[in-house]
């Protein structure tokens, strides 16, 4: 018992600093110790408006967060996938939605009895079979169906990052973690292991602990700064390296999705806001200035911007550890994957899932530590392979980027995959996936990787049943679209804005 960690010390607010304060306050019992979090209110957050994916929810859940409150608390909006234009050739656009296609989930071979029908000529979109892509497209959402499609339905959130980390400080306050305003100038390590000691202020205080959470962002002040935990670059695969962001008023429809369009070096997000939208150019330097990639977000904006643009750049990549002696990275800390899939905030929420699941004691045994690690890595590869599909699978040849792309070598793991679907239209697994078959066929098929045949098995039945279910599959989720409200509506009624 006397070995147990009993003080707990992150470094870093934002997102990251909050999620973990949040949830160490939920989970560990008041009588467990000290828990406290070092900000400084002169170093900037990077968020910049968030996107999320549905196991968002989970943890919001778990917290006991009411959703309509939290809604109103960040300007949130529902998310139910992403529109895709110009990835595979200027002027195409796809939707790679929540949730799976069909109605009901056992239906995963749904897509195979649409590539029969294809062969044979039909030319109906595959999209017509997700109840999300059909209500996207209509600007509804429907966050409770009824239970027969509840199994494929699915939805996340849009909000406003720095209005979530203050809600999730109030939350983690009220449960007695204790914010300290300050600068980290100094990290004391032990001479035995090499282990944290303490953190010295910039006035001096010295902060000791028994475990420190490194959510620093970018600098990785105790990940990389002092324990040098080295860095794996992926920019072979991943070369966008800048990214310029700015907010702007709303216009139009509340659109129920994130938008995502490629662009001539790279791509731009859209995300809708209760207040407002957020923008971005995710780029790469080789080959276009930042001067001339502001420019292009400026001018491609629903409404007028309503800052400065904020230029941001990194390195795609991750630590080698992300568990290294008593100090765990998370957030920007641990690696950047871009947020074409908006996966960051779900990559912090599993490092705390595992850190919980994984809770050490004061000597952090190593095989603890190599078990997040091993997990924490699986995961980081999984999502990098599914974004760098996106970038791989292109027709595009009118500019330097998109040529790169298209003609560069991928991992090993990522090309097996595309040779499978393109050989009989099965997705292959690797373990816990992030992203499931639903998920890797919407953008397979969406970037045009078309399967040369498809399942066998699917000429057991007759020609006119298999298309006969389809069409009542697609008539079934029209029906539930049309009669779901408007995203507008569903946010008037259950989350209005209380200020």
């Amino acid at each position: 018992m006397h070995n147990r960690v009993r003080d707990i010390v992150i470094v870093g607010g934002g997102t990251a600093g909050w999620m973990a304060a949040a949830v160490l306050a939920r989970r560990l019992a008041r009588g467990f110790g000290a828990i406290q979090v070092v900000e400084s209110a002169d170093i900037g957050i990077i968020g910049v408006g968030e996107a999320t994916i549905p196991p968002i929810r989970l943890f919001n859940n778990a917290l006991g967060i009411d959703e309509d409150e939290f809604l109103r608390k960040t300007r949130g909006t529902l998310k139910l996938g992403i529109e895709f234009r110009n990835w595979s050739k200027p002027g195409r656009e796809y939707f790679h939605p929540f949730g799976a296609h069909g109605t009901r989930l056992e239906q995963v071979s749904l897509h195979q009895d649409w590539l029969k029908l294809r062969h044979m000529g039909d030319t109906s979109s595959f999209e017509e079979y997700s109840l999300n892509t059909v209500a996207a497209r209509l600007g509804r959402v429907a966050a409770a169906p009824d239970d027969s499609l509840s199994p494929v339905f699915a939805y996340a959130y849009h909000f406003d990052a720095a209005l979530y980390a203050g809600y999730l400080r109030g939350y983690a306050e009220a449960r007695g973690v204790e914010r300290l305003e300050g600068k980290v100038v100094d990290v004391e390590l032990r001479a035995e292991d090499g282990f944290i000691r303490a953190l010295r202020l910039q006035d001096g205080r010295l902060l000791s602990a028994d475990l420190f959470i490194d959510c620093s962002g970018f600098r990785g002040l105790l990940i990389e700064q002092a324990l040098k935990t080295g860095y794996e670059d992926w920019t072979q695969w991943l070369p966008c390296d800048r990214a310029v962001a700015v907010p702007c008023e709303s216009a139009g429809a509340l659109t129920p999705f994130t938008r995502s369009t490629a662009r001539e070096a790279g791509w731009q997000w859209r995300i809708p806001l209760q207040h407002r939208i957020g923008n971005g150019y995710v780029y790469c330097s080789r080959f276009i200035g930042d001067d001339e990639a502001a420019a292009t977000l400026l001018a491609n904006l629903d409404g007028k911007a309503q800052a400065e643009p904020r230029f941001l750049r990194f390195t795609t990549g991750r630590r080698k550890k992300f568990w290294n002696k008593n100090c765990i990275a998370l957030g920007l800390a641990s690696g950047f994957l871009e947020p074409l899939e908006s996966t960051s905030i779900h990559l912090i929420q599993k490092g705390l899932t595992h850190l919980l699941n994984l809770f050490p004691n004061r000597e952090c045994a190593p095989t603890l530590v190599d078990e997040f690690n091993r997990l924490a890595i699986g995961e980081y590869e999984r999502i990098r392979d599914f974004i760098i599909l996106h970038y791989k699978a292109t027709a595009r040849e009118d500019a330097p980027l998109w040529r790169y792309c298209s003609s560069m070598d991928i991992p090993e793991a990522l090309a097996y995959k595309i040779r499978q679907f393109t050989g009989s239209g099965r997705v292959v697994k690797y373990g816990s996936d992030l992203f499931a078959s639903p998920n890797w066929i919407a953008v397979f098929m969406g970037q045009e990787i078309w399967p040369e045949r498809y399942d066998t098995l699917v000429d057991q039945r007759e020609v006119a049943a298999v298309r006969a279910n389809l069409e009542r599959v697609r008539e079934t989720l029209h029906r539930a679209a049309e009669a779901a409200p408007l995203h507008e509506t569903y946010l008037a009624r259950h989350c209005a804005h209380d200020g």
